[in-house]
C-alpha cells in the first residue's frame, strides 16, 4: 500500500513539473465572459490550440462563473496538457437539452492533469426528479458531470463536483489515474448519482478525498483492476461498492481491489461486494477493505450475491459471478442495523478464501446487540470479533 501511496504522490510531482513552464491559454482570449453566455465555443478552441502547441500547455478559465454546454474535450496531445478551473462552470438546468450522457468529457488523452480549485456544477436538482430508472428499464439515461474515457497517466485534484443529473464521475479505459483532494458534493436524495465510478481501468487511485452523494461513493464495474481507494470519507451515500457485477454478457473479471484507512458515515452501506441474481459468469477476486471507521451505517459490512434493486430480475436463481480472495479487518464503528456483517454469497458458486479479521461494531436498537449472518461462504475468523462471525448460518 506504502508503494501505491508513493505512486499517487509521484503523479502529483510529475503533474506541477510538467507543467511548470506551459503556454497558458485562457478561454477569456477566445470570447468566454462570465455573463451566462454558453463558452463552450471558447472552451473548444482554447483546448484545440492547447493541444496542438509544441510545449507543455495549460487551459484556464479564472475565477467567476460560467455556462457551459455539453462538451468533448479530445486527445492525443502533442505534449502534457493541464486543464485549470478556478471559477465555476454550470451545466445547463434542463437534461432535455442534452443529446449525450456527458456533460465534460475527457477522451484519448496520454499526460494529463485537471486542477484549480474550482467547480463543475451540473444543475441537477431538475433531472432527479424526472429519473425514473428505478422503475423503467428503458429511461434515459441522464448526463455524468465528468467522464474520463481512455484517459493514460493523469491526476484530478483540488477540486469540486456539485449535483450531477447522474454519476458524478465515470472512469472507462483509463490507466494510471489518480484523484485527491477531490470533492464531490450532493444530497441524500439524489437518485443515481455515484461519486466516481470506474470500469475496464487500470491502476486507479483515489486518496484524501470525501464525497457526498445520493448512490455509491465509489463504484467499481466489471474490468477494474489495481484500484486503491485511501483515506475517503464517504456519507451520505451508498457506500464503497464493488459491483454491481454479473448484469451483462462478457463481463472482465475484477481484481486487485485495496480499500484503506476510509470513514464511512450515515450512509446506507459500508463496504460492500455485490451481484445479481440469474446473473452471467464472472469473477471478483484480491479484494481487500481494512482500517474502516463506520459511524451509524446501515449495512456496514456486505456480500450480497442476491443484489435486485427495484425487483429487476429474477431472483431465486443463484449468481454465476464467483468471489474469491477477499479479507475484511480491522473495521470498526456503529451500525444502524442489527445484522452488522452479512456475507451472504452464491449457493451456485460459494465464496473462497475470505477471511474477517478485527471486526467490533456496535449496535444499539430494541432487537439486541449487533450480529452476523453468513451463507455460501466459511470464512477464516481472527482477532476479535463483535459481533460474533457468522453467529447465523443460512444454508
Amino acid at each position: 500500500m506504502a508503494i501505491k501511496s508513493y505512486v499517487g504522490a509521484l503523479l502529483l510531482l510529475l503533474s506541477f513539473s510538467s507543467t511548470i513552464n506551459a503556454q497558458v491559454f485562457p478561454i477569456g482570449n477566445y470570447g468566454a465572459k462570465a455573463d451566462g453566455s454558453d463558452v463552450s465555443q471558447a472552451l473548444v478552441s482554447a483546448w484545440k490550440e492547447a493541444c496542438a502547441s509544441l510545449n507543455p500547455a495549460t487551459v484556464q478559465i479564472p475565477a467567476g462563473t460560467f455556462a457551459l454546454s455539453e462538451v468533448a474535450l479530445e486527445g492525443p496531445c502533442k505534449n502534457p496538457l493541464e486543464f485549470q478551473l478556478q471559477g465555476t462552470l454550470q451545466a445547463p438546468a434542463d437534461p432535455s437539452s442534452f443529446k449525450t450522457d456527458g456533460w465534460v468529457v475527457f477522451q484519448n488523452i496520454d499526460g494529463f492533469t485537471l486542477s484549480g480549485g474550482g467547480t463543475f456544477d451540473g444543475k441537477g436538482q431538475i433531472a432527479w426528479t424526472k429519473n425514473d430508472c428505478h422503475k423503467n428499464t428503458d429511461c434515459r439515461m441522464l448526463p455524468t458531470n465528468l467522464r474520463f474515457n481512455f484517459v493514460s497517466n493523469a491526476i484530478v485534484h483540488d477540486l469540486t463536483t456539485l449535483d450531477s443529473k447522474y454519476f458524478h464521475v465515470n472512469v472507462l479505459g483509463c490507466k494510471n489515474l489518480t484523484f485527491q483532494q477531490f470533492h464531490v458534493n450532493a444530497p441524500a436524495e439524489s437518485l443515481n448519482t455515484d461519486g466516481i465510478h470506474i470500469g475496464r481501468s487500470t491502476g486507479i487511485n483515489i486518496l484524501d478525498t470525501d464525497i457526498k452523494t445520493g448512490d455509491d461513493c465509489v463504484s467499481l464495474g466489471d474490468g477494474s483492476e489495481q484500484v486503491t481507494v485511501k483515506g475517503v470519507s464517504c456519507g451520505p451515500g451508498h457506500g464503497i461498492s464493488v459491483g454491481s457485477l454479473g448484469k451483462y454478457d462478457n463481463e472482465s473479471p475484477v481484481s486487485g481491489v485495496f480499500v484503506t484507512n476510509c470513514t464511512i458515515t450515515g450512509a446506507d452501506n459500508g463496504v460492500r461486494i455485490k451481484t445479481w441474481p440469474a446473473s452471467k459468469p464472472g469473477t471478483a477476486s484480491d479484494m481487500h477493505f481494512e482500517d474502516i471507521q463506520m459511524n451509524d451505517v446501515l449495512n456496514p459490512v456486505l456480500i450480497d450475491q442476491g443484489y435486485c434493486p427495484w425487483n429487476q430480475c429474477k431472483e431465486g436463481i443463484p449468481s454465476q459471478v464467483k468471489i474469491s480472495k477477499v479479507s475484511f479487518k480491522k473495521i470498526r464503528g456503529t451500525s444502524k442495523s442489527q445484522v452488522a456483517v452479512k456475507l451472504v454469497c452464491s449457493q451456485s458458486v460459494p465464496c473462497a478464501e475470505v477471511e474477517i479479521a478485527d471486526i467490533d461494531i456496535a449496535y444499539q436498537g430494541p432487537e439486541g446487540p449487533a450480529t452476523s449472518e453468513c451463507s455460501n461462504v466459511k470464512p477464516l475468523i481472527s482477532g476479535v470479533q463483535n459481533p460474533p462471525a457468522c453467529a447465523k448460518v443460512v444454508s
